[in-house]
């Protein structure tokens, strides 16, 4: 089901008994991100959402671990679980090996008419009929009506965390949508954290590069939850985030002009944040206790100018805490991963399955499992993964069997450890990395390794034969399946 806002979400979260109400005043500068850590780390039963009605200094409430699971996750994209958002996109586009490079670019091509088709065809909605313009500010805006949060003791200021942060290419005009983390400086006032490999930062460059003093800019909070996390999947630079969140809600996403600035945001949104950013000013920004687990470093990032703030009159601000995995992002991740299955399909048809597990935090490791052809497949697979959009980002990858199940980590590792010879089944690269990865010498440039775990050979340097994989015969597992019932082994029944 698709919902018309954030409200409407929350709504079905309680109705489902998926959210807690926090009636107790909480303080937004720390307290509530170790109330939300504690959830995202204790027992899956007790995970819940929670809405913190009652915030310390602000009337807005604020509901975070919105996602915090993948039950969640896949509800809040209008499927039963994430395995389908995998195959509905499956269904979209033909699967089957491309006849060359042109064939692929066609299927690509069909992909991107199918996506636009679903998003570009918004109802505009007046002004006046717009949820999200029901309050208007400008001269008297200020973000501190907005309960920002402190996520931790060596942040350097309140972040906010869960936006969609909307810009237009400065010379084409194309819209891109991005989740990237904004410090609150003042009442007044925005740095905009979006990495060099983002498409706010190319924006940017190309803003300099032409002259544009400034890029009209927005920030939207909450609204359909198709939209929020749309803003976080990695897309091409031409295919455009509310055109997902429209295929994904079944409807194209109703837009309303901003009262400031010369952009169109969700009118079903909970607050929008207007102001412009200027290219050629930056501030330290940071620190910033990031997903990785670690703090990021201060670094310079764009300044954002708050020109007006419009809201609902009864706004919820969503929010988010990242750092040691497990938490909230991950199941974020988890919905990018099965959905983009499919386009990584596209280019490389021998991949079977891939998984980014937690504490890999993404682009530390992907598992991946692939139907082997020929000598040399695997690396075949790892050179492609590393030239693919943000994959080319993975510091690690390690190919599998098309029988490996890559989201068994117990099960993959006994392939990545057993399955190779380290003189002879590794590839070592540099190339670009997450701008957080802090282990890199060097910002967004680094080492980086892909593993061959699957079954070697001969041609592959080994000339011994492969052993079997050891398995019971399937006669004798269907007797004994035939016989549990009757078994008095009180620790195992049930369990078959």
């Amino acid at each position: 089901m698709a919902f018309s806002s954030l409200r409407d979400y929350v709504k079905n979260l309680e109705a489902r008994g998926d959210l807690v109400r926090v009636t107790a005043q909480v303080s937004a500068e720390l307290e509530i991100t170790e109330i939300v850590d504690r959830m995202s780390k204790g027992p899956a039963l007790q995970n819940k959402a929670l809405l913190f009605e009652n915030v310390k200094g602000h009337s807005v409430p604020v509901l975070i671990n919105a996602f915090g699971s993948a039950e969640r996750m896949a509800r809040a994209l209008g499927v039963r679980e994430l395995e389908e958002l995998r195959q509905k996109l499956d269904a979209l586009i033909d699967l089957r090996p491309p006849q060359g490079f042109g064939d692929t670019l066609a299927r690509g091509g069909a992909l991107l008419g199918a996506l636009r088709d679903a998003g570009v065809r918004p109802r505009r909605v007046k002004p006046r009929n717009a949820p999200v313009q029901a309050v208007v500010e400008t001269g008297t805006a200020s973000l501190d009506t907005i309960p920002i949060l402190t996520c931790w003791p060596g942040d350097g200021g309140p972040f906010v965390t869960l936006p969609q942060v909307i810009t237009r290419d400065p010379v084409k005009g194309t819209r891109n949508v991005g989740m990237y983390r904004l410090q609150q400086v003042d009442a007044r006032t925005l740095l905009v954290h979006w990495q060099r490999h983002k498409g706010g930062a190319e924006h940017e460059r190309v803003a300099l590069e032409n002259r544009k003093p400034t890029i009209p800019a927005a920030v939207v909070l909450g609204g359909d939850p198709a939209c929020i996390w749309a803003a976080s999947a990695p897309l091409p630079p031409d295919i455009d985030e509310y055109w997902l969140a429209g295929w994904l809600r079944g409807r194209p996403v109703p837009f309303v002009d901003c009262v400031s600035q010369p952009l169109q945001v969700p009118a079903n949104a909970d607050i929008v944040i207007e102001g412009v950013i200027d290219p050629n000013e930056h501030r330290p920004e940071g620190p910033f206790g990031d997903h990785t687990g670690y703090y990021t470093p201060v670094e310079p990032f764009p300044v954002f100018h708050v020109t007006a703030i419009t809201r609902r009159t009864d706004p919820i601000y969503p929010a988010t805490v990242v750092g040691i995995p497990p938490m909230e992002d991950y199941w974020m991740g988890k919905a990018t991963e099965r959905l983009f299955l499919p386009l990584v399909r596209l280019f490389l048809p021998e991949v079977v399955d891939f998984a980014m597990p937690a504490p890999g935090l993404f682009h530390n490791l992907v598992l991946v499992s692939i139907k082997k052809r020929f000598p040399g497949h695997a690396r075949k697979v790892i050179h492609g993964l590393w030239g693919l959009a943000l994959l080319s980002l993975a510091k690690g990858i390690v190919i599998v069997d098309d029988w490996v199940d890559v989201h068994n980590p117990t099960e993959a590792a006994w392939q990545a450890l057993g399955n190779v010879d380290w003189s002879r089944d590794i590839v070592i690269a540099e190339g670009p990395v997450d701008q957080l990865d802090h282990a890199s010498a060097h910002s967004s440039f680094g080492g980086k390794i892909g593993i061959d775990a699957t079954a070697k050979l001969p041609e592959e340097g080994h000339p011994r034969p492969w052993p079997q994989v050891v398995t019971m015969d399937p006669e004798v597992k269907a007797r004994v399946d035939a016989l549990w019932p009757d078994l008095d082994i009180p620790t195992l029944k049930g369990s078959v």
